[in-house]
């Protein structure tokens, strides 16, 4: 028994780790005002890259950082349309989405069904591997789990505790008031939604290269949406995203589980989605005043406005 209870949490790591990274990406990227629905798009095309990669090359390491480039490279589309051009950051975003699953379809159409000689192995951290339950779980993952969780931490860390990340906060806030004090809102704007855009890559990465060892067209299956749920259940702050994102992981687990038991698959496919529908409805209730929500969040600005 302890070993199924076991291989059940380490899945649910796994399936959470994509999220997380994501939701990270994402809750930057909205803290500087930015809203961003490309999420699933930028994640399909960072999958597609370093699964085109580490077939060409047999290197994952190298795939991960090339489909990191490929997410941020195309993300400046969706970071010149909100904040040069100042469009519709709705329309941009999904435009992004509709972008990056055409292009990643387009471009692995010739490696579906091939599978990978290698992926991204698992790394067992030596003396905490060891330790009953907690050290399977925990401490012998996939880099990508230990990635998203220091990642997640550094992001908080970065927002709440240093100067830039006030700066960032304060231009999702109020970017008149910030640029009064002498910074570049336009320039920290884009730098968000270009490094959101690179964490939403690396997820969609760790999907094809680690998580499985294959590619197949729409292989996110709408992990983009849930990651843009995850970020208003985080309340924008990377540290809560972490248990939030595993609880959602858990949400993916339970569909295999209950799989024997006679539940339609069908209904089982719809669990990750309807809990999403499900949290949206449940955080509407809030008051938007506790919801910590930047202020200015989708609004365009242009510099010098009075």
């Amino acid at each position: 028994m302890e070993d199924v209870i076991v291989s059940v949490v380490q899945r649910t790591m796994v399936a959470g780790t994509p999220l997380l990274l994501g939701t990270v990406g994402e809750v930057i990227c909205e803290r500087s005002g930015i809203l961003n629905l490309g999420v699933e798009g930028v994640m399909s095309v960072g999958a597609v890259v370093a699964f085109i990669v580490t077939y060409s090359t047999g290197d994952p390491w190298l795939a991960m950082v090339a489909a990191i480039g490929a997410g941020m490279i195309i993300s400046i589309l969706h970071a010149f349309a909100s904040v040069t051009l100042q469009a519709n950051q709705v329309v941009s975003g999904l435009a992004l989405t509709m972008i990056g699953l055409g292009l990643s379809g387009m471009l692995g159409k010739q490696y579906v069904g091939k599978p990978l000689a290698v992926k991204m192995d698992d790394i067992a951290i030596p003396w905490l591997s060891d330790i009953p339950f907690i050290g399977t779980v925990f401490f012998k993952q996939t880099p990508y789990f230990y990635m998203a969780v220091f990642l997640a931490l550094g992001a908080w860390f970065f927002l709440e505790r240093t100067r830039l990340g006030i700066k960032v906060r304060s231009t999702g806030e109020n970017p008149r008031a910030t640029e009064t004090q002498g910074v570049n809102v336009a320039r920290i704007r884009y730098a968000c939604v270009i490094i959101g855009g690179g964490f939403s890559a690396m997820a969609g990465a760790h999907l094809s290269t680690s998580y499985s060892k294959s590619w197949i067209e729409g292989m996110t299956a709408g992990r983009g949406w849930i990651v843009i749920a995850l970020t208003i259940f985080a309340l924008w702050n990377p540290g809560r995203a972490i248990w939030g994102a595993f609880i959602f992981g858990g949400i993916f687990v339970l569909q295999y589980l209950l799989q024997p038991l006679g539940i339609s698959p069908n209904f089982l496919a719809m669990l990750p989605y309807g809990s999403t529908l499900l949290i949206l409805l449940v955080m509407s209730f809030k008051d938007p005043r506790r919801l910590n929500a930047p202020a200015q969040l989708g609004e365009p600005y242009k510099r010098g406005e009075r």
